[in-house]
């Protein structure tokens, strides 16, 4: 099975702090690598996860506070100094535009690669990013400004060869494709071969949804049914609620309640509070509702 893995680079909120970077994850789908979000320090978190900088073919920017977004400039810039060439493409929502095209006229001014806007508009669920192998769309939250969520989506692939049969009939190569397209195959002397007997069922597509600063949503699972993975932000547990519906965040309860209700395989927390020095007070509230709950935590990895 083709890789689809999450990096956590960064889970923490506004504040900084020593233990948790500002946010931000790339995400691994085939041979395809995005961002979701990059905060301060997204850079340096890219170093110490191995991750090769111009591996990046898009960039997804999740709403315009500088926690998910003041670490994009320096990374453009970086990618120009590294020789990179190819188109980066940015979706983010409207306002970000101007804002970071002034960077890029003052400090990246003479770059060798051409950095593409995408408009996001953070009202609709909509189909913003496809190729052959998967779509991204955009997913409506409700926060202090614009803000989205990306539910990255694999497209369903061909079943795979049965090469013990293949061999056993001994049918081309120049005939696998039509036998993956559901073709069955007849043999020298008429007798047909079900096309079941030559292949295996295809993968199931896999399916990872990023739900940035909101505050509880009770219809958000619909956008995010029986997704494998699903990140949500738990910046609180419920003693603080009230300050979560203030500042437009989520408990680590209502994330689980989300997650609960779209009946998710997997549900992952993060972008804590700095007010916690030990986040399993969170895990244990999210798990007393949703029990496959886990903490995001810097260098982490999640396979979808």
């Amino acid at each position: 099975m083709q890789p689809f893995k999450v990096y956590i680079l960064g889970c923490g909120s506004a504040l900084p702090t020593l233990k948790h970077n500002a946010s931000s994850q790339v995400v691994l789908v085939r041979d395809k690598m995005f961002m979701v979000d990059c905060g301060e320090g997204t850079q340096v978190q890219l170093r110490r996860s191995r991750i090769n900088f111009n591996k990046l073919s898009a960039i997804f920017i999740s709403h315009l506070h500088g926690d998910h977004c003041f670490g994009l400039i320096g990374l453009i810039s970086t990618l120009g100094m590294l020789g990179r060439i190819s188109p980066l493409h940015v979706f983010a929502p409207k306002d970000f535009f101007p804002i970071l095209q002034q960077q890029l006229d003052l400090f990246c001014n003479g770059l060798e690669y051409e950095v593409v806007f995408h408009v996001v508009d953070t009202k609709r669920n909509d189909v913003i990013y496809e190729d052959k192998s998967l779509t991204v769309s955009s997913i409506p939250l409700e926060h202090r400004v614009a803000c989205c969520g990306y539910l990255f989506r694999e497209k369903p692939t061909l079943p795979h060869i049965r090469r013990d049969m293949i061999d056993f009939y001994g049918i081309p190569e120049c005939q696998r494709n039509n036998i993956k397209n559901g073709a069955d195959w007849i043999t020298a002397d008429g007798d047909v071969i079900p096309n079941s007997y030559l292949t295996f069922p295809a993968d199931p597509p896999r399916s990872y949804a990023y739900c940035s600063d909101t505050r509880y949503m009770p219809e958000l699972y619909r956008m995010v049914e029986n997704v494998d993975l699903l990140y949500h932000e738990a910046t609180y547990c419920s003693e603080n609620e009230n300050r979560a519906k203030l500042y437009y965040h989520s408990t680590a309860r209502q994330a689980a309640m989300v997650a609960l209700k779209a009946k998710v395989k997997r549900l992952v927390v993060g972008h804590f509070s700095a007010r916690y020095e030990n986040e399993d007070v969170i895990l244990k509230e999210a798990q007393e509702l949703f029990p496959n709950t886990d903490l995001a935590n810097e260098m982490a990895v999640f396979d979808v």
